[in-house]
């Protein structure tokens, strides 16, 4: 999120360089740089390019995490046209009709939804219905 002062910032950090770089013959090295350290120590180019990569640091954050940012933004999408239709979202949230319940062989019974303390058990190959009070047949 923008603050207010940001715009202020950035006109001040920009009157700056030109000020220090004035009538200088181009652009101010990379702040760091064999370049840079070159540079005697009260050239003005070097003191532009500190506030330089200050305002980079303040815009846009570490280089690296920009750089991933621009590579993530330029990876290939899938197209547009592979993606569901509003009708075909609408079909996939649709509720589901319900399973019939199964009792599994070597498992506990399962209860059946809708009739309170009925359970269904799995006896003989069947599927067997019974209060939980009652030994399944």
């Amino acid at each position: 999120m923008q603050s207010r002062y940001d715009d202020a910032v950035a006109l001040w950090a920009s009157a700056r360089v030109t000020e220090l770089l004035g009538d200088s013959e181009g652009p101010a090295p990379k702040y760091g740089t064999a370049e840079w350290h070159r540079l005697a120590g009260n050239d003005p180019r070097k003191g532009a390019a500190v506030i330089t990569a200050a305002e980079m640091w303040r815009r846009y954050g570490d280089e690296e995490d920009l750089l991933a940012w621009f590579r993530d933004a330029s990876r290939a999408r899938p197209p547009l046209a592979g993606w569901k239709t509003l009708a075909e979202l609408n079909e996939l949230g649709r509720p589901k009709p319900p399973r019939p319940v199964k009792a599994a062989e070597g498992w506990p019974p399962v209860a059946i939804p809708g009739r309170p303390g009925w359970y269904r058990h799995f006896v003989n190959g069947r599927q067997v219905d019974g209060r939980r009070t009652e030994a399944a047949a």
